[in-house]
């Protein structure tokens, strides 16, 4: 009789054992876009505020977070956006697309705080540093031309390769050791005006990111580092005009739905006229750089069409 009941008591015991080793996971996911503009959003917070268990949204605006099955509350946070908090109840695998509004902060007091003092060496990504491109904006021009490349080499370990020149070096590294990618396009040659001007016009960009180390696997054939640059998807909402007259060259971003919600494009042009004014009546004749026909240009386009909740043309 111990026996039988030894035998019964150790089989209850490995089937619950058991059974919990194969607790059933379930997956909330989805897309965080603004409200206003319906571009994707990077880099949102999204976390379980029972188990502060989360992610953030990759390049795409997609987040994915796999917990046990139960009630949960989502919330979700962005820098300048009203957050937000989601009850859910995981029974099965569920999809939670959310638009964030933006917010406005009226106050008369400004708090600057940095970064924990131990995140170089206690994050899990070491070596990247991503830069807004409205803050980027803010930053002194080179005869009124916003240049992303200009702009990371203020960032620590990165170096120009010249004055004025567009090149730079990133902890000892050489130019051609750089990676830069376009939304996953390789760019090959960066700059224009013998190096003077980088060929990303800060209109039609939405992200910048700089990895000077440790790069993940998904980036490969380069030293150095890696500038991932991601263009702007274009407004789902309303239609909008963007432009301005520089001393250099004029630029003008087009942007709106080609179907609300669901397709959009962005259309962004730039182009010099110096070689307008290498000529009569400006210069002479006789003069060494009379003829001079130089200039460059640049146009983006990009069209972004939603077929379904998983699926997305570009």
């Amino acid at each position: 009789m111990r026996y039988i009941f030894s035998f019964a008591f150790s089989f209850l015991f490995l089937t619950g054992f058991s059974q919990s080793l194969t607790t059933k996971k379930y997956t909330v996911s989805g897309y965080i876009k603004d409200a206003n503009t319906g571009e994707y959003l990077i880099g949102t917070n999204v976390y379980i505020k029972e188990l502060l268990k989360g992610a953030q949204t990759n390049t795409y605006g997609f987040y994915s977070i796999s917990v046990d099955e139960g009630n949960y509350t989502l919330i979700v946070s962005f820098v300048g956006y009203i957050e937000q908090q989601i009850p859910v109840y995981l029974n099965k695998d569920v999809q939670v697309n959310i638009d964030l509004g933006s917010r406005a902060i009226e106050t008369k007091e400004v708090l600057i705080s940095g970064e924990k003092a131990d995140k170089n060496v206690s994050s899990t990504q070491m070596g990247k540093s991503t830069l807004d491109i409205e803050q980027i904006k803010t930053l002194p021009a080179f005869l009124g031309e916003v240049d992303i490349l200009k702009s990371i080499q203020l960032l620590p370990g990165v170096r120009s390769s010249g004055e004025g020149n567009s090149g730079f070096y990133v902890r000892g590294g050489g130019p051609d050791q750089n990676l830069i990618l376009l939304d996953e396009a390789l760019v090959y040659n960066a700059a224009h005006l013998f190096g003077f001007f980088s060929v990303f016009n800060a209109d039609a960009i939405k992200n910048v990111s700089l990895t000077k180390g440790g790069m993940p696997a998904q980036y490969g054939g380069r030293l150095s580092s890696v500038l991932d640059i991601t263009m702007k998807e274009g407004n789902s909402k309303n239609y909008k005009v963007d432009g301005g007259i520089g001393p250099i060259a004029s630029r003008l971003t087009v942007q709106g739905p080609i179907k609300k919600d669901t397709a959009s494009f962005i259309i962004s042009a730039r182009r010099t006229f110096v070689d307008l004014f290498l000529r009569k009546p400006f210069i002479k004749d006789d003069s060494p750089v009379s003829g001079n026909s130089y200039y460059f240009y640049d146009l983006n386009t990009k069209i972004n069409w939603r077929l379904s909740q998983k699926d997305r043309l570009f």
